[in-house]
C-alpha cells in the first residue's frame, strides 16, 4: 500500500529537481515593458560587447523573452560590417609536418576586439542577431554603422586635466564582474569614470545616444504590434537619462524582471539554442550553403564575382566566404585550382572525391587582406565555386574549415 504514496513522492522529488533554480535578486539585466497602450509586453536588455563565454548563461526569462519575441532590436546592424570588419587583432604564421599538412605555428588562442578564439564565436549583441536570422524573425537596428563611427571619430583626445588613475587601471575584467552581477548602476558609474577623461564623452556615448534610443524604440513599438526584444550595452539602462527612466518618462510601465537560473535547461532554453545554423539556397544557381548565421551578400566594386557571400565569427575572428563566378567557357578544373590555390611548396593542394563522382581541390592560400586561408574550388557545368575559411590560431589548427566546405553542395 506504501508503494504508491513513495512512487509519487519519487517522482514529485524529480520534477522538483528538475527545477531547481538559482535566484539573484540583484541582478538587473532584463526589464519588462508594458503599458502606455501596448497590446502585449516587450523587453529591454543590458548586453555587452563580449565573447566572454560566462555572459552567454542567460536568465530563464531571458530565454523566454527571446522566444517570445518577434522583433529583435538592437544598437546597429553589426552583420552588415561582415564585408568590412576583421577582428582578429594579430595575423597567423603557419609550419608544415612531413606530409606537407599545415598547422598554426601556435596553439594560443588569437586575440581579438571582442575577446579572443576562447569565447564563444559571436560577441553577445551578434549572438542576438545571428538568433534573429536564424529563427526567421524581424530585425531592427537602432542606430546606423554610420551614425555610430561618426560618434566615436568625433570624441576628443583624451584630457590629463580630468585624468584619473583610478579610472584607467579599469580593467575589463572589473566591468565583466559587474556585468556579471548584473549591476547596471556601478557600470554607469564605472563608464562615468572611463569616459570622464574625455571631454563631453559621457554626453555624447552615453546620454545623446539613450534619448536617440528610446525614441526610436518608443516609435517602434507604438507603431508596431510586434513583440520586441531590444538588447542595448548595458551602459544605456541605468541612471537619471538611462533608457529605463527616459522610457517611464514617456508612459510606459518598465519592471526588472527577477533573474533565475535554472539548473536543467527550460524548455525555452533548448528551442533558443536549437536554431544553430543559415539555409542560403540560390536557385538559380542551385547553390546550398548552411552557414552559422545569415550571410552578407557583398556588392563591392573591387570583388568582380558574380556572387560572393561572407558570413563571420566576430567574436572568435572567424571568415566563411563564398564566391561565385560564371563561366563564357568551360574550364578544367584542375587548371581552376592552380589559378586561384596559391598553395605553398611545403604544402601542395590536393584532389578531394564526393560520393556522387565529383570532385573539388583543396589548399592553403595567402593573400592581402585574409592573410592565410583554407580554399576549396567546386564547379558546375556553367561556373566555378570558391570557399574560402579564415581565422587564428586554433581555427587554422582545426577542421572547422573543411567542415564548413562540406555544407555547400550544388544540385
Amino acid at each position: 500500500m506504501l508503494i504508491k504514496p513513495l512512487v509519487l513522492l519519487a517522482s514529485g522529488i524529480l520534477s522538483l529537481a528538475s527545477l531547481a533554480q538559482t535566484i539573484n535578486e540583484s541582478h538587473e539585466l532584463l526589464w519588462e515593458i508594458s503599458g502606455n497602450g501596448l497590446d502585449s509586453k516587450s523587453y529591454l536588455f543590458g548586453s555587452l560587447h563580449s565573447n566572454d563565454r560566462r555572459l552567454f548563461n542567460l536568465t530563464d526569462s531571458t530565454y523566454f523573452a527571446l522566444n517570445e519575441a518577434e522583433l529583435i532590436v538592437l544598437e546597429t546592424d553589426v552583420f552588415s560590417m561582415f564585408s568590412t570588419l576583421d577582428t582578429r587583432v594579430s595575423s597567423i604564421d603557419l609550419n608544415y609536418d612531413s606530409e606537407g599538412k599545415p598547422y598554426g605555428s601556435s596553439s594560443e588562442s588569437s586575440e581579438t576586439i571582442y575577446g579572443d578564439e576562447d569565447g564563444m564565436p559571436q560577441f553577445l549583441d551578434a549572438y542576438f542577431e545571428q538568433y534573429c536570422f536564424n529563427a526567421d524573425k524581424q530585425f531592427f537596428p537602432l542606430e546606423s554603422v554610420e551614425f555610430q563611427l561618426s560618434v566615436f571619430s568625433d570624441i576628443k583626445t583624451p584630457s590629463l586635466e580630468n585624468f584619473s588613475f583610478r579610472h584607467f587601471l579599469t580593467s575589463k575584467n572589473d566591468m565583466v564582474d559587474l556585468y556579471l552581477e548584473g549591476d547596471i548602476y556601478r557600470l554607469d558609474e564605472m563608464l562615468k569614470g572611463s569616459l570622464s577623461m574625455y571631454a563631453g564623452g559621457y554626453q555624447e556615448l552615453i546620454i545623446d545616444r539613450n534619448l536617440g534610443m528610446a525614441q526610436k524604440l518608443d516609435s517602434l513599438m507604438q507603431n508596431s504590434d510586434s513583440k520586441v526584444f531590444c538588447a542595448v550595452g548595458a551602459g544605456h539602462l541605468a541612471g537619471p537619462q538611462g533608457l529605463i527612466n527616459l522610457l517611464r518618462g514617456q508612459g510606459y510601465s518598465v519592471r526588472k524582471v527577477v533573474a533565475s537560473f535554472s539548473e536543467n535547461k527550460t524548455k525555452f532554453e533548448q528551442e533558443f539554442k536549437s536554431v544553430k545554423s543559415y539555409n542560403y539556397r540560390n536557385d538559380e544557381l542551385q547553390l546550398n550553403v548552411i552557414f552559422p548565421g545569415k550571410p552578407q551578400v557583398v556588392t563591392d566594386d573591387w570583388n568582380d564575382a558574380d556572387l560572393n557571400l561572407i558570413y563571420r565569427d566576430l567574436g572568435q575572428g572567424n571568415t566563411y566566404e563564398v564566391e561565385v563566378y560564371y563561366m563564357e567557357e568551360n574550364h578544367d578544373l584542375k587548371s581552376l585550382a592552380q589559378t586561384y590555390i596559391a598553395s605553398p611548396e611545403e604544402s601542395p593542394m590536393r584532389i578531394v572525391k564526393f560520393d556522387d563522382g565529383s570532385e573539388a581541390y583543396e589548399g592553403i592560400g595567402d593573400a592581402y587582406s585574409e592573410g592565410i586561408y583554407w580554399v576549396r574550388i567546386m564547379k558546375s557545368e556553367n561556373y566555378f565555386v570558391i570557399l574560402k575559411c579564415t581565422g587564428g590560431n586554433k581555427f587554422i589548427n582545426s577542421n572547422r574549415s573543411q567542415s564548413f566546405f562540406n555544407k555547400v553542395w550544388i544540385d
